[in-house]
């Protein structure tokens, strides 16, 4: 059975006006707009959604540790209490520094890395979601920080926004490399979804549990937020990586549950 993980909580607070500064991103509204944070997460369940992501991709850019602990810990509180019994809420565990420039990733990474997952499991996450990793050597070390939790531990790698920072080839690797060291499930994310269909190929082949959740959201995307028939076009090709066997999906920027429900209406 394909489990289905929820959407973007950024984009969609960025179309509701709601800011989301660096370095914080959507973790500032976890502290400032806490009830919108909850909805968002309630809206994904309605939608058909059983693992919920907490707003926690920048809670550890939190000027101080003490800080840093009470904006995950209210992040995690926030998907938990508004889900319903059952569902899984994945802690999001992000690159410490640039998603988009994996070359500033520090030597000694696996030290923050566990810090961080380790607070995230003690705030009470089912599953931890180390996301949105260019650099192969960092997603590495920090699957080993999240899999020595004893959590289970998914990874997104990603390609970029634009598909420029993996090639296929790369990417198999890499997911080849994180799965030998405990990744549950390999996954892709934060990429044009209508390039999907070359990392599909990539992941399909690994010989694990892998899932896709990728962007519908640059101008023009025929898949993007208030586009009329965008999510069903989304759903679409969400069906195609399932025929393919993917075992996680779901949506990354630019989706909203519109485009979960698309799917998951397919499905009953």
């Amino acid at each position: 059975m394909t489990v289905v993980l929820d959407g973007a909580i950024g984009t969609v607070l960025s179309d509701l006006g709601i800011a989301t500064p660096a370095p914080l991103w959507s973790a500032a509204a976890v502290r400032d707009n806490p009830d919108v944070i909850a909805a968002l997460h309630a809206a994904y369940a309605a939608a058909g959604a059983t693992v919920h992501t907490a707003a926690t991709f920048r809670s550890a850019a939190a000027s101080a540790g003490s800080a840093s602990a009470a904006l995950t810990r209210r992040a995690v509180g926030l998907a938990r209490g508004a889900v319903p019994r059952g569902h899984r809420v994945a802690g999001s565990l992000a690159p410490i520094h640039d998603c988009w420039r994996p070359a500033l990733s520090p030597p000694n990474a696996i030290d923050a890395h566990r810090r961080f997952a380790a607070l995230l499991a003690e705030a009470g996450c089912d599953l931890l979601l180390a996301e949105t990793f260019a650099g192969p050597d960092e997603a590495y070390a920090a699957t080993r920080a999240c899999v020595e939790t004893g959590l289970p531990t998914w990874v997104a790698l990603t390609p970029g926004f634009d598909g420029s920072l993996m090639t296929p080839v790369e990417l198999t690797r890499a997911a080849r490399r994180v799965a030998d060291v405990g990744a549950e499930v390999v996954l892709v994310n934060c990429f044009p979804v209508a390039q999907a269909d070359r990392w599909v190929d990539a992941l399909a082949s690994i010989g694990t549990p892998w899932g896709v959740y990728a962007n519908a959201g640059e101008p023009g995307d025929p898949h993007a937020s208030g586009t009329p028939g965008a999510s069903s076009r989304y759903a679409d090709l969400v069906q195609g990586w399932v025929d393919r066997g993917a075992s996680v999906v779901g949506g990354c920027c630019g989706t909203s549950p519109s485009h979960i429900r698309a799917w998951t209406d397919r499905i009953g």
